[in-house]
């Protein structure tokens, strides 16, 4: 595969539901915990990635993942002009309250947004965003959103675009009390929320490149994978990069770095992966 052939990925958030610094703070700056605040890397938004297919002419097909409350100032940071899909890992509110700001997107398009859910997160989005996926009678806006199945764990399916189909394959992740979806895309995957992962999950992990997981803090919790847990997989998984994200308060950039083995690496806001190299962190 060429340079042009390959899929590019976009950390747009990488922090934990609340974002780092949380609200607070003695000076109502910011709760910062253990992260550094001088550290721009340790400024975190809420989780989210863009993978783009990039051709020779430039061309792109731009695949979302989940639209966090900071969608909007995410993507135009990462200067993405069009999406051709969006899909959604679960229904809590740090991955789908960005939802409405898909609008200008639609309306760009002329036509409503493909977005991908399972069956219990669709259930979910479709009631809490009505208005999103079904016009409201006597209002004057139309509905913006093409909802879509995805298809049962590990099933494979194709989003088209500019610069040709982006491959996807679901599969199963348990997050506490409900489920979550990670997708493997090629040679990547993307993990955000999860506390455990069921044999098949681990089955269609095998050979993966590069490995975005769930790594909330350091002391376990009851819907997030902890960091010693989380290096646990990445020593079965054995991908060549690991990025570290959802990442709370608690975890230090600089920090991590330091103490982290060898291909395992935090994820910061603005980091943009070709494959398992990291290009560069200024969205360019």
């Amino acid at each position: 595969m060429n340079g042009s052939d390959e899929l590019r990925t976009t950390i747009l958030g990488c922090g934990s539901s609340g974002g780092v610094p949380r609200f607070g703070g003695a000076d109502g700056k910011g709760e910062w915990g253990a992260c550094d605040p001088d550290e721009p890397k340790n400024r975190r938004s809420r989780c989210s990635i863009l993978v783009s297919r990039v051709s020779a002419a430039a061309d792109k097909t731009n695949v979302l993942i989940d639209t966090s409350p900071d969608m909007r100032e995410q993507l135009l940071a990462a200067q993405c002009a069009a999406l051709d899909a969006v899909l959604f890992t679960h229904d809590h509110a740090d991955q789908c309250h960005g939802i409405d700001d898909l609008r200008v997107f639609a309306l760009n398009m002329r036509k409503r947004m493909p977005v991908y859910l399972d069956e219990e997160t669709s259930g979910f989005i479709a009631k809490r965003f009505q208005y999103c996926f079904e016009q409201t009678p006597g209002s004057m806006y139309p509905a913006i959103l093409d909802r879509r199945e995805i298809p049962p764990n590990g099933e494979a399916f194709s989003i088209d675009g500019n610069a040709g189909a982006i491959s996807i394959i679901p599969f199963l992740q348990y997050h506490g009390g409900v489920n979550s979806l990670g997708f493997r895309i090629g040679d990547m995957a993307y993990s955000s929320d999860v506390v455990d992962l069921p044999d098949k999950s681990f089955e269609i992990l095998e050979g993966v490149n590069t490995w975005i997981v769930d790594a909330l803090q350091y002391k376990p919790h009851k819907t997030h994978a902890h960091l010693e847990k989380t290096l646990e997989w990445i020593a079965r998984v054995k991908p060549e990069l690991a990025v570290l994200t959802n990442l709370h308060i608690h975890m230090d950039y600089q920090t991590l770095k330091r103490e982290l083995p060898e291909g395992v690496i935090p994820a910061y806001d603005g980091m943009v992966l070709m494959g398992n190299t990291e290009l560069r962190g200024d969205y360019q």
